[in-house]
């Protein structure tokens, strides 16, 4: 066994960990970049009805005003289809807190393996790196939550929007709030004129 096949083995564990966590957010990258590569509807080429989509910060808490929107719709407006989702902020920031989450599942799976990272590398072990494998639990719970107040920052984007049949009526980042319901329901009586493509529940309670 030359020296070679010796290192190779020794990195052969630390090989599989990068390939079992980064694959995953390689095809998810790829999934993300195919959906945004669909072409949008519109509302004359909608068969299905009319649709309205959410797309909200899920980090900043404004899921439940999606949901308590999705029941006041469903009563008023019951041909309508809500979907929502998260509002993914432009630029890097995904992609750092993509990063982020890799590295911070890697440091924990090498933590708890006690993976002799550094002596792969021909280096000594820093002291500090001894007291985190030494203290294992600690270690662990200090980077996930350190990791996951860097990831929630960085795809923290106070965004509520709104479109309506893939045409957008309302945008927290441009107005820097959230639609009181009788100004969405104004929207939407603005938007689709409500002749006969929709007719309002009479049962509904303002």
């Amino acid at each position: 066994m030359n020296k070679m096949d010796v290192i190779s083995r020794k990195h052969l564990p630390l090989i599989c960990l990068i390939l079992f966590f980064g694959f995953p957010l390689l095809v998810k990258e790829s999934v993300v970049t195919a959906e945004k590569e669909i072409p949008a509807t519109k509302f004359g080429q909608n068969v299905g009805g009319p649709t309205m989509t959410f797309l909200y910060c899920y980090s900043c808490g404004y899921r439940k005003a999606f949901e308590d929107y999705v029941n006041i719709l469903s009563e008023k407006y019951p041909q309508i289809k809500v979907s929502g989702g998260n509002y993914n902020p432009p630029g890097w920031n995904m992609y750092f807190s993509k990063i982020i989450f890799a590295i911070k599942v890697l440091l924990i799976v090498i933590i708890v393996s006690s993976y002799d990272i550094f002596g792969v590398l021909g280096q000594q072990t820093p002291s500090w790196w001894r007291h985190l494998v030494e203290n294992k639990l600690y270690a662990c719970m200090m980077i996930f939550f350190v990791g996951n107040m860097l990831e929630g920052q960085l795809v923290s984007s106070g965004a509520f929007e709104i479109s309506l049949n893939d045409v957008p009526v309302w945008s927290k980042l441009q107005t820097g709030r959230i639609p009181a319901p009788q100004e969405l329901f104004q929207i939407i009586d603005n938007q689709l004129q409500f002749v006969d493509k929709i007719q309002e529940n009479p049962d509904f309670v303002k």
